[in-house]
């Protein structure tokens, strides 16, 4: 086996603390990756908190540099840049694994942490490690010029809401607007103006209408004015919503046109909702989770060109900690991430 260092959860403790961890020993198509940077995911909290009796390390959008090849590993050479999402493995023959959509492999995608290798059986654990090996078909050559730790976010929050995009086919004349302004919002206002749409940031106050703005939104509908929000009433073509708490989407869908669409990429429990909502108007209510490889490659190569990444504040691994306690509390503009190399010493 391989072994590393990283920051783990150790019998149910949301605390972290820095273990010895072991990999695997690469396979054939296997690449193991220094971990440069990894981010830190509202999904990490989420599992930290449901984590029960067990252990766990998170992390599952990073970005790091290649520094061993199996031996049918082609498509990399130790020195490469490259970044990892949220899957490393699905079954590579169902339908959906055809089509490019290997995040919703009918055999279930291998998560990066908290999923089951394929192989052995053994539980993943995740990124907040110097070391992590997988198949190299689902790592992403990272393009020159991009931020390897602002690029790191690209991998989760990033294609999370490209996916719904591009779907809706956003471009030049879309009205787009986006619900929540945190770590997939800002990313989702990025990338729709990039598309050339007209983008609203939807928000329960103004405090972040300057921010929306140097994003390149055209401003911030507070949800809370009545007489704005009337005004918007059938405006948008499509709405990206990034809240992760629940809450009542039936005010959302007032806002969409005819044929509009309605994306919960956010909270991703139960909502309740009245038909007739959705049938006034032939509104879409969808949801998506991750992207197949093909939508991620182009993501990376989309944000090559425009120079997007996100918006990070970039904290020593050894400070996780004070990372997960304030994304607890929603003190981040707009994405914690983690520099490893202090587990080097």
């Amino acid at each position: 086996m391989r072994t590393t260092t990283g920051w783990q959860s150790t019998d149910g403790s949301t605390a972290l603390r820095k273990v010895t961890v072991e990999r695997r020993e690469l396979r054939t198509d296997d690449i193991a990756v220094r971990v440069d940077h990894c981010g830190v995911c509202h999904s990490d909290l989420h599992a930290l908190h449901g984590l029960g009796e067990g252990t766990l390390i998170p992390g599952h959008e990073f970005t790091g540099t290649v520094v061993a090849t199996g031996p049918d590993a082609g498509r990399f050479a130790v020195g490469d840049r490259v970044a990892v999402g949220n899957i490393v493995d699905s079954c590579g023959s169902c339908p959906l694994c055809a089509r490019g959509q290997e995040n919703y492999c009918e055999a279930f995608p291998t998560l990066t942490y908290g999923g089951t290798d394929r192989v052995d059986g053994t539980p993943t654990q995740g990124a907040y490690t110097r070391e992590y090996v997988l198949r190299e078909a689902f790592a992403h050559r990272l393009p020159d010029g991009l931020d390897p730790a602002a690029a790191a976010p690209l991998m989760c929050a990033g294609v999370t809401v490209w996916e719904p995009l591009r779907a809706a086919g956003i471009g030049p004349g879309s009205r787009v607007a986006v619900a929540g302004l945190g770590g997939l919002g800002h990313l989702a206002v990025k990338f729709a103006v990039a598309f050339g749409a007209e983008v609203t940031v939807l928000s329960r106050t103004t405090a972040k209408a300057g921010d929306a703005r140097a994003l390149g939104a055209a401003g911030l509908l507070p949800t809370t004015d009545e007489r704005r929000t009337a005004e918007a009433r059938g405006r948008f073509d499509l709405i990206v919503d990034t809240i992760s708490v629940p809450h009542d989407v039936a005010p959302l869908l007032e806002l969409l046109t005819l044929d509009g669409t309605l994306s919960l990429v956010g909270h991703l429990g139960e909502v309740q909702v009245n038909v007739l909502d959705l049938c006034v108007g032939r509104k879409k209510l969808t949801s998506a989770g991750s992207g197949g490889l093909p939508a991620t490659a182009e993501m990376l190569e989309f944000c090559a060109e425009h120079g997007i990444t996100a918006e990070v504040e970039v904290l020593p691994s050894a400070r996780v900690g004070e990372a997960r306690e304030r994304l607890e509390r929603g003190d981040v503009r707009y994405r914690f991430v983690l520099d490893m190399s202090d587990l080097d010493g």
